[in-house]
């Protein structure tokens, strides 16, 4: 199946653009993701890969759109769909090891029940329609990876393997590194996070992180306040 839409969308957290941990991460990966900011290389090698995401943590994974819908009639419904949702405080962020990569991970574990998973079980659920199917090259590509039973129905019916019971939230600060690289890193992460960290942080906007083209760097393209908050066009 194809699209004359190239882009991808993904729908993400961020930190609000005046928060410390937005500023905190978008100076440890080099670049400020928010559209209109100029390009600048990565601020170590080691974080080449979240370089070109941006810094995120991911609520529906970059999805294409269906054939014959429209970018503008999406993100009207991705902006209707956040007013229907509540803010709320997030949870404690610690750096943390997860597979083979640094990222910013809640200290306590997130109960089915916490609004943050329940933000992002309805985010991937209640926005599928737009999402066009993957190809069966795509399809194939997903389950050559060592997935569980449950993981590679995610893939078949909702694009993406975390997602549900297997999303864990994530704000990733580095490529897929051998431990040497890990334990050399962790404590400059932990060293240039800690003041952000320690400041009092909201979900109050769901964010769109658009994809031009195919690997081209995504850039914050919205931001769209949970509840009954104006939303913004970056």
């Amino acid at each position: 199946m194809t699209t004359s839409n190239p882009k991808r969308y993904g729908l993400y957290f961020a930190p609000p653009a005046d928060h410390p941990l937005w500023l905190a991460g978008c100076t440890w990966l080099g670049r400020d993701a928010q559209a209109g900011k100029p390009l600048s290389p990565p601020a170590r090698p080691e974080v080449s890969t979240p370089w070109r995401y941006g810094f995120h943590a991911t609520l529906k994974a970059p999805l294409r759109l269906q054939p014959g819908l429209t970018e503008n009639d999406f993100l009207q419904a991705v902006q209707a769909w956040a007013s229907q949702q509540t803010a709320f405080l997030m949870p404690a962020l610690e750096v943390a090891e997860l597979g083979d990569f640094l990222a910013l991970r809640p200290v306590e574990i997130i109960p089915a029940e916490h609004p943050l998973r329940r933000l992002a079980d309805a985010c991937v659920l209640e926005l599928d329609p737009w999402r066009a199917a993957l190809t069966e090259v795509q399809q194939q590509r997903y389950l050559q990876h060592h997935l569980t039973t449950r993981q590679r129905g995610h893939v078949e019916r909702l694009g993406y393997a975390h997602v549900l019971e297997d999303w864990r939230f994530h704000m990733t600060l580095s490529n897929g590194l051998g431990a040497p690289e890990r334990a050399a890193l962790k404590p400059l992460a932990q060293a240039h996070f800690a003041a952000a960290l320690g400041a009092p942080l909201w979900c109050g906007e769901l964010c769109v992180f658009t994809e031009e083209a195919a690997d081209a760097p995504f850039f914050l393209t919205h931001r769209f306040a949970l509840g009954d908050a104006l939303s913004s066009q970056i």
